[in-house]
């Protein structure tokens, strides 16, 4: 596998969050160390969603474990291969099944979010959407035919699907919004791909349309944009959603159980491959899915289907099933990540070598003398304070490391073990 070519920007990103003490959203793929079986498997499933087909994979580790950062990783491989990204975190204003609003405030919040290789940050949706219409145009002069007939043509193959008439009449409405310069009409067209429209009565007014997009549709709504990615050229939508251990939390058993349910439908759809260019993972802990009273093995059916291969006991693994376990790694890939994070810092610069090759070992002893395990188990401490060192050694060149790892007393940040922390490195080691 060839080493990926740091950009400025991906470096100056990516150092300013891992010393903000967040889960970088640039350049992860520059400090991924130790997941190479997991990436492996995952790069696969993206090459099936990229030629058609849909997946489903439910990643589970405990805190500290890397979810966020490998998804981040999982988010980036699959821009590189044109597909779009949508991701968002459950809350409690934000489940996968609701009646009050909450699952079309999570779809809402994926519209926001997504993101293109061009357009990594999020707010990708208009350009999805001109994307579409640009491509159309340049088909009808290609062939002679007219950029309306060429997009309707295309939007036809929407109306098979559950909404898909109010969808292709929605992007209808931006075609003649771009052709006239209407950006109203833009706007509202906007807004319903989004979800933010609550009265039927106001989309009728303002496109035309019966539907809206709420709580029921929110799953079927994710199909038709897919969809229409590869309608516009990309390869088709991954779908990333994390902490879904706000499910697990849930204190209504019929509440939790209809979430349940509607992952049960999604894993059922998905491994079926009745959804086209469709891909869904989802971020937890072993206690959403193993805990027989409140997690997903409660309900018997995603129970058969999430249950492990009863052949990949010890060193054999199987990860070609819809879960992938991410285990915590230890003292050598933390090195190896340490070392990773020096030579990011550095680049650009690399007549300034602040740190000898012992330094990092050295750095490592310290840690583990004043925090122990948890080194390993909350290493946004571990890494903040080694992007400290190197600070310091950067702007004071008489200043030598072995001093101030002798004056320096490395603390745990108490707040890396809430289980709410999620987007913090908690969850970077991978």
């Amino acid at each position: 596998m060839s080493t990926p070519v740091l950009r400025p920007r991906e470096r100056d990103a990516l150092i300013q969050s891992l010393r903000a003490g967040v889960t970088p959203l640039l350049g992860a793929k520059h400090i991924q160390v130790g997941r190479d079986p997991e990436m492996a498997a995952m790069e696969t499933s993206l090459d099936r969603i990229a030629s058609g087909g849909s997946v489903f994979k439910l990643v589970i580790g405990e805190y500290g474990a890397g979810k966020t950062f490998f998804m981040n990783v999982v988010r980036g491989s699959a821009m590189e291969r044109q597909l779009v990204v949508a991701h968002a975190d459950l809350n409690p204003s934000r489940r996968l099944h609701a009646t009050g609003g909450e699952a079309r405030s999570l779809y809402a919040e994926l519209m926001k979010n997504l993101a293109t290789r061009v357009k990594p940050h999020g707010g990708a949706l208009a350009t999805v959407v001109e994307k579409f219409i640009t491509t159309a145009v340049a088909q009808a002069r290609q062939t002679g035919a007219k950029p309306e007939d060429v997009i309707h043509e295309k939007l036809a193959r929407l109306s098979e699907q559950v909404m898909g008439y109010d969808f292709a009449t929605v992007i209808a409405a931006y075609w003649r919004a771009y052709e006239t310069g209407n950006d109203t009409l833009k706007d509202n067209a906007i807004r319903w791909l989004r979800g933010e429209f609550t009265a039927k009565t106001d989309a009728r007014k303002a496109l035309g349309v019966r539907e809206i997009i709420d709580d029921a549709a929110v799953y079927d709504q994710l199909k038709l944009m897919a969809t229409f990615t590869r309608l516009a050229g990309y390869q088709g939508l991954l779908v990333c959603i994390d902490e879904l251990v706000n499910l697990y939390k849930l204190a209504n058993s019929q509440a939790r159980n209809n979430n349940y349910e509607q992952i049960l439908r999604i894993l059922n759809d998905l491994e079926q491959g009745t959804a086209h260019g469709l891909g869904m993972l989802l971020g937890g802990t072993p206690e959403l899915l193993l805990d027989p009273r409140r997690g997903l093995y409660s309900y018997p059916a995603l129970q058969s289907r999430l249950a492990d291969n009863p052949f990949a006991r010890g060193d054999w693994m199987d990860l070609t099933g819809p879960v992938l376990r991410l285990g915590t790694l230890g003292r050598e890939h933390f090195m190896a990540l340490l070392r990773k994070v020096q030579v990011v810092y550095q680049h650009g610069q690399p007549e300034h070598t602040h740190l000898p090759p012992e330094a990092i070992p050295a750095f490592m002893q310290h840690c583990e003398q004043r925090i122990g395990e948890a080194t390993f188990r909350t290493p946004r401490t571990t890494i903040t304070a080694f992007l400290g060192l190197l600070a310091v050694l950067e702007q004071n060149p008489g200043a030598a490391w072995q001093t101030l790892l002798q004056q320096t007393q490395v603390d745990i940040v108490k707040a890396v073990d809430a289980p709410h922390s999620g987007d913090e490195l908690s969850d970077l080691v991978i």
